[in-house]
């Protein structure tokens, strides 16, 4: 069995990580802030003192939150790439830019290291119970070899390319949509409000009838409730997450008119004290404009 490390132990890589070790997987960890090692470590997972002794395996996991921090850990002079074995493979499970990916692809290559992108669809409860959907792209033979791990973490994977970045084309292009729903869900439901009909009864019409599906009966349901803590999710990200489309969306000469206004409607959650909220709190901005909320 592959001897492996997890590396950034936040809401989603706490849970994932945790996966590894119910599978029975030689698992090191590693978290800048050492205190979120300790859950895992009680439970028997060894922790690392230096992302040095997490690279001490087969196959690296990281999900961090940006691109700054992946960057550190990967190329400081302390990071992965210093101390990652050839023939080793980093999986970069992190929500990033397409640029950095595609950077990562070529430095580990230089360094005879394998490097994937297996970013995920899916909230921390859905990391814990091992039911994310992967997005997976890099050399196939990589991906068949760490295939068994990333069956412990998610319910599919969907392989898209040789090359790492489409991942994270496919992943940011999700996250778009995604919060194109939360956005017109929570106008909608400020339309419907403010003309008299129970929000929460509507949310009922649409999840029992034209928009039965999770995603609409999740956020919906925080719309609804307007209960936005504790953030699954937190609004930056989200706001990274579009600002990270757009910059992609620039590359390929790709309009994304929705996507500008949906960065622009997080800069406004923020800016409004909502940082620690979840990302679904932009549904509540509606709201507001109309006079439903103060």
């Amino acid at each position: 069995m592959m001897k492996t490390g997890f590396i950034g132990l936040g809401q989603m890589g706490a849970g994932m990580a945790s996966r590894l070790h119910q599978a029975g997987y030689d698992l090191t960890v590693f978290n800048r802030s050492a205190e979120r090692m300790q859950p895992l470590v009680a439970m028997g997972v060894k922790g690392a003192k230096s992302i040095a002794e997490a690279c001490d395996a087969d196959v690296v996991f990281t999900m961090l939150a940006n691109d700054v921090a992946l960057e550190e850990v990967v190329l400081s002079p302390s990071g992965m790439l210093a101390h990652l074995k050839p023939g080793a493979i980093h999986v970069s499970c992190s929500t990033v830019s397409v640029a950095l990916s595609a950077r990562l692809a070529q430095t580990h290559a230089e360094k005879q290291q394998g490097y994937i992108a297996a970013p995920v669809f899916g909230r921390p409860d859905a990391a814990a119970a091992g039911k994310l959907f992967m997005v997976a792209a890099g050399k196939h033979e990589l991906i068949a070899k760490i295939q068994p791990l990333l069956d412990v973490f998610g319910q599919r994977t969907f392989i898209m390319s040789d090359a790492p970045e489409k991942a994270n084309l496919v992943k940011l292009s999700g996250n778009f949509l995604i919060a194109t729903v939360i956005e017109s869900l929570g106008e909608a439901m400020a339309l419907v409000e403010k003309g008299g009909v129970d929000r929460h009864q509507y949310l009922e019409l649409l999840t029992s009838s034209l928009f039965n599906i999770p995603l609409y009966k999740n956020y919906g349901g925080m719309i609804a409730d307007r209960q936005f803590e504790p953030a699954g999710f937190a609004a930056p990200l989200g706001q990274k997450d579009m600002r990270l489309v757009l910059a992609a969306a620039e590359e390929l000469q790709v309009p994304l008119p929705f996507a500008s206004i949906l960065r622009d409607r997080f800069l406004e959650l923020m800016a409004h004290g909502g940082d620690k909220l979840d990302w679904s709190a932009v549904g509540s901005l509606a709201a507001k404009d109309a006079a439903l909320l103060p």
